[in-house]
């Protein structure tokens, strides 16, 4: 079911004439998110999901079906010199109607006001039409007053999210440069320090000058800001995966979670650290959460296929890195894994059949651990002509190790692990459960690093995401308050009929009645169970229905008394009125007119 309080915002397109200008486009689209994710109680598409639908035509209520959304924002940026003109659509994915459209045409020294002004505008009419959200003042803070400096910050970001090698030093690059403009500007320390951790852990650089790097990056970054999502994520970053520090980084990511509910990289991190010390279930919890937001990250399918596979499901895993790889076919721990299920299944058929189909870094040594692992097979391979040496220590898959394990030298294997360990290498941090360990399980010296490295005094304390908002929450308004508010209410609708102004919005009414936007959306949904669209368009009915039976209106057409009693769309008109009478307009026209 879908949630009615939930925004997918698809990527601005690029209309300027140069085409480079595209991660300005894609900037802007991640900081509405990244706005709009503030507010609570409002399910807003990660960005990953989003940019799906990235340079593609699609009807908007597939999209609405695919991704869970009631609404989708959707437009286009055209930047020229120091000016941009932005053009948005907000759009139901119901029926395709408009909700509310604008331009917007700024100078680029306005940028940061322009997207807490698009941020607002969309929260307002989500609010106004599907229920009461309360919203701050400004969803949007200047991190610099230097254009450059967030315009270059901007193209490191865009590199920096093409996850790849030449890419990120490409991101680096331009981080480097923001940094230069401005020294006081936090956002491209944490994006070059987050750059340098994943390059090192990826093994696309020495490690140790890798995790260096990082350090020294996010210790800067960290002295100018210490409250943002993107700080405490690179800082979790480089805890979890580089340190294997638990605790240390398990309150990071809880952090920056808090600060964007959305940014579903940083709870996938904690659904990989519970898997790494084998709280599966509720890293399950985490993973399941973060595919509702971003259903089309192979990210999170890979996650949660790892979690099915390091907890013996592995029909379950299987299909998981299937979807994994549907998104990204080229996406390689999604193949491995798949391929180490076969294995664990001992289903040699499909085993082979995969291995000629797929893209596994060393099918060989594949080949040769299922041998391994079950001598009295068919399997059609020979061992004696194995030559382990050609067996890489730096694959993704720990072949040398499993190969030694199963080969019996049992000394090597320690020799092997205890170094992964000390290195800190990739997923090597799930060896506690790692299948194809078991044989060095009942071994004094696997109990002493299980023990060395999951020390409870290591791990956590657990606090469940979600649970921190009391239910017992105070309302926003004493009953008095309450009451008088909701009397002069009534009287600027019955007295004054302030509905007639087909641009009255929640917030300027609230202006008009001395009080606070957050208080009216409280009111007009909780005590009158309303939204506000229907409590207007309510009084704007029944002006129509008023006006439309007078025969001196007799000649005027159906849809004019329909804007003079302060509809301002067809549409919302037509759609409202059958929903609260069942008649068309013509029809409830046609029965009641004498």
């Amino acid at each position: 079911m879908t949630n009615q309080k939930s925004i997918a915002v698809l990527p601005l397109e690029n209309l300027s004439s140069d085409p480079e200008n595209e991660y300005f486009s894609d900037g802007m689209t991640e900081e509405i998110i990244n706005a709009l994710t503030t507010i609570k109680g409002l399910k807003v598409t990660a960005r990953t999901s989003s940019f799906a639908y990235k340079n593609k035509r699609k009807d908007v209520r597939h999209i609405g079906n695919e991704l869970g959304v009631s609404l989708v924002l959707e437009g286009s940026i055209r930047k020229s010199g120091d000016k941009v003109r932005i053009t948005t659509q907000l759009i139901r994915t119901d029926n395709g109607f408009h909700i509310w459209s604008e331009n917007f045409d700024r100078k680029l020294n306005d940028i940061f006001v322009l997207q807490d002004e698009i941020s607002l505008l969309v929260a307002d009419k989500i609010r106004e039409n599907y229920g009461h959200l309360d919203i701050k003042e400004h969803l949007v803070e200047s991190p610099t007053q230097n254009v450059e400096a967030y315009n270059l910050y901007l193209k490191g970001r865009y590199y920096q999210l093409k996850w790849n090698a030449n890419d990120f030093h490409l991101a680096v690059k331009y981080y480097n440069q923001s940094i230069e403009e401005d020294r006081n500007f936090a956002l491209p320390y944490f994006g070059a320090g987050l750059c340098y951790g994943i390059m090192a852990s990826w093994k696309f650089m020495p490690y140790q000058e890798g995790i260096q790097k990082a350090k020294e990056y996010l210790s800067q970054g960290l002295a100018l800001n210490q409250e943002s999502h993107l700080s405490h994520f690179a800082k979790a970053t480089i805890e979890l995966w580089g340190k294997w520090n638990f605790k240390s980084g398990h309150i990071h990511l809880t952090k920056s979670i808090a600060y964007n509910p959305s940014f579903t990289d940083a709870e996938e991190g904690l659904a990989e650290l519970y898997t790494a010390i084998g709280d599966f279930e509720k890293a399950m919890r985490h993973t399941k959460r973060i595919l509702l937001i971003n259903p089309f990250s192979p990210n999170h399918f890979y996650t949660k296929g790892n979690i099915e596979y390091l907890s013996g499901k592995y029909d379950l895993a299987i299909n998981s890195m299937r979807s994994a790889l549907k998104i990204d076919p080229d996406f390689s721990l999604a193949i491995e894994v798949i391929a180490l299920c076969y294995i664990l299944k001992q289903d040699e058929k499909k085993l082979e059949e995969y291995l000629d189909q797929s893209m596994v870094e060393n099918p060989t040594a594949c080949r040769a651990l299922f041998k391994l692992m079950y001598p009295d097979s068919t399997f059609d391979f020979d061992l004696s002509n194995f030559d382990l040496s050609l067996v890489s220590r730096e694959e993704l898959i720990p072949w040398h190790l499993y190969l030694q394990v199963h080969l019996g030298n049992i000394g090597l294997a320690f020799e092997i692990l205890e170094a992964s360990i000390a290195e800190k290498s990739g997923q090597i941090i799930n060896f506690q459960n790692d299948p194809f360990l078991s044989p060095l399980r009942s071994s004094d010296t696997y109990q002493q690093l299980i023990a060395k490295v999951f020390d409870p005094g290591l791990l956590p304390e657990v606090i469940n995401l979600g649970d921190t908002e009391s239910t017992s929450r105070k309302p926003l308004m004493t009953s008095d308050e309450s009451d008088l508010l909701l009397k002069n209410l009534e009287q600027s609708m019955k007295v004054e009929k302030l509905y007639l102004d087909a641009s009255l919005s929640l917030r300027t009414l609230a202006e008009k009645l001395d009080t606070h936007a957050n208080k009216l959306s409280w009111l007009v949904n909780k005590q009158i169970c309303q939204n506000f669209s229907d409590y207007v368009n309510t009084y704007r009915l029944m002006e129509f229905q008023k006006k439309a039976v007078i025969p001196e209106n007799s000649h005027l057409t159906i849809l004019g008394l329909a804007y003079e009693s302060g509809f301002n769309s067809k549409s919302v008109f037509n759609t409202f009125f059958k929903k609260n009478t069942g008649l068309t307009p013509k029809e409830w026209v046609k029965e009641h007119r004498k």
